[in-house]
């Protein structure tokens, strides 16, 4: 299969997707943000769990404060 034919194929769904704010890279960090949720829910500190989270992904402390940012955003009103 083409790049040219998977777009074509999921092209409605990539521009709604598109329109909501949606940035393709997030979709590495869904596990890391998973993460993060579960641990917030079990009362872990912020500082441990952005510290606990940046060990085990290896990904700077400021870039994972960006990624919870990221995925914690209302998605656009209007592309919904």
């Amino acid at each position: 299969m083409t790049v040219y034919e998977i777009l074509s194929f999921t092209g409605e769904l990539l521009t709604r997707l598109a329109l909501t704010g949606f940035n393709l890279k997030d979709c590495r960090y869904v596990d890391l943000y998973s993460e993060y949720d579960r641990m917030r829910r079990a009362g872990e500190k912020i500082t441990y769990i952005i510290s606990a989270l940046s060990d085990k992904y290896k990904v700077s402390e400021r870039k994972i404060y960006g990624i919870i940012k990221q995925l914690k955003k209302d998605c656009r009103i209007g592309a919904v």
